[in-house]
């Protein structure tokens, strides 16, 4: 791949293998945590639509979850062969803390999915959701190490550098690094935001196509509630999230922010668009709003922020990337708030699954969650640059010793790999949706139970056998 160094080729390589890994970790995420609320609500109402509604979307989840794990050994196995540097540099803390999400998460993840997806029958109920409540604690200890791994390379403390290497010296600190708090929180209700979105558009979808039955409108308002509930939280973390990188990585927000210089006693303003020029450093085409920067960043009317120029080049994140991600993160955070706030208005007007309007924003809005994280995930990550752990390694001393070629031939290959195989295992799942939930008018459930009965005991087998391939992602047959 001409006109790229073999350090771009790197980081180009990782971010297409992380962007796709996240996105099934985040639905998973969710989805276990959505599994279990509707196994609690089956088991207190004793309503079969709730039963219903986990036995649907087990399925999808069968199969989000083994792409995640598929995909997330490619990122392990990357430290050691595109960034062995950082690995013996770092590795006595980054080993150790990705190791103990395996330890804990992984195996309390893996122990009782078995259980979860196929026990259905072979324990009772409270075990059974005992088992699920497990698997979606397991997800978010998992995301509590990686995160911890990750926060710690942006706000790095209670290590000591000896012979050359990182070496901790305070666990605690390690862990619960000045950033660790806020990217835990962010992140968490980003994937149940992203969920929530997923699940509401699925009910939209079927809705518009005139499949108007009761697990669908359950399914469409549980989410729209929990699109009503956790938008504005989001909102909030992100205020605070944003307080704290400031406080830390203040070059980060001024990139982001597209700030080149403060003039004295002048307040700084919100650009909404334009575009940072790194080589003039200037924001070209500007669109500000007066004095909205200070506000939003020092909660003062004439405050003042780092900029740009009070860096070294060599020390400033790429402004004309970030500034854009982050923008596409805010604006689709504020399509979020509007649409909890549109359900509310039609669930009061009685309208809520009958507006089409309505049902097609919710349609499009699907993907949206997953956008943000990603657009948010190249904020944090191109942000930091040209730091691997800020203020400590920069990344061209953390990279391998590849060729561009090397690098260009692998790369290729994982895009090749990676949309044929995860290409693939998506199509499947929006099959699965496609399918949407079935009203059981069984007070019994004995056909659903009687199937649940007869799935052997694979990985897969939890995802049903009859999808008819026939059936695309618009749910026309062919």
């Amino acid at each position: 791949m001409r006109g790229f160094t073999a350090l771009e080729l790197a980081r180009i390589q990782f971010g297409f293998t992380i962007s796709f890994h996240i996105i099934f970790p985040a639905i998973t995420i969710g989805l276990a945590s959505y599994l279990a609320v509707l196994e609690g609500l089956w088991l207190w109402k004793q309503d079969v639509v709730y039963r219903d509604l986990y036995h649907f979307w087990s399925k999808i989840f069968a199969v989000n979850f083994a792409m995640g794990v598929v995909s997330g050994l490619v990122m392990a196995y990357q430290f050691g062969t595109n960034w062995s540097y950082f690995s013996a540099f770092a590795g006595s803390i980054t080993g150790p803390l990705l190791t103990y999400e395996v330890l804990t998460a992984f195996f309390l993840e893996a122990g009782f999915l078995g259980v979860m997806l196929f026990g259905w029958n072979r324990v009772g109920p409270g075990l059974h959701w005992f088992a699920t409540i497990m698997v979606a604690i397991g997800t978010l200890v998992s995301a509590t190490w990686i995160l911890a791994s990750n926060s710690w390379m942006q706000t790095p403390q209670g290590f000591e550098i000896i012979n050359g290497r990182v070496v901790p010296v305070e666990w605690l600190k390690v862990i619960f690094n000045p950033s660790f708090p806020y990217r835990l929180a962010h992140m968490t209700v980003a994937a149940f935001l992203a969920t929530a979105l997923f699940v509401g558009a699925s009910g939209a979808w079927h809705l518009l196509r005139g499949n108007d039955i009761r697990p669908i409108r359950i399914m469409l308002s549980m989410a729209m509630w929990m699109l009503v509930v956790v938008a504005p939280l989001q909102v909030a973390l992100g205020d605070a999230h944003g307080l704290n990188t400031l406080k830390y990585q203040p070059a980060k927000i001024a990139a982001l922010e597209g700030h080149w210089e403060n003039k004295p006693g002048e307040s700084v303003p919100l650009i909404l668009f334009g575009w940072p020029d790194m080589a003039a450093e200037t924001t070209k085409f500007a669109v500000e709003i007066p004095d909205i920067g200070s506000l939003i960043l020092t909660h003062e009317w004439r405050g003042q922020f780092p900029a740009l120029k009070e860096f070294a080049p060599e020390d400033r994140p790429n402004s004309t990337v970030v500034f854009w991600t982050f923008r596409i993160m805010v604006g689709l955070a504020m399509l979020m708030l509007l649409l909890g706030l549109w359900s509310l208005v039609l669930r009061y007007r009685r309208t809520l699954y009958r507006s089409k309007l309505f049902l097609r924003f919710a349609l499009v809005m699907g993907p949206s969650g997953l956008i943000a994280i990603l657009a948010g995930w190249l904020t944090t990550e191109i942000g930091r640059q040209p730091w691997v752990v800020y203020g400590v390694m920069r990344t061209k001393d953390a990279v391998s010793n590849h060729s561009a070629l090397a690098l260009s031939t692998t790369l290729l290959t994982f895009i090749v790999i990676y949309f044929a195989v995860f290409g693939t295992g998506v199509s499947y799942m929006l099959k699965l949706v496609a399918q949407g939930p079935e009203e059981n008018l069984d007070p019994d459930h004995s056909r659903q139970d009687a199937h649940q009965a007869e799935r052997p005991a694979r990985p897969l087998s939890a995802a049903p056998d009859d999808v008819d391939p026939a059936i695309d992602i618009a749910g026309r047959e062919d």
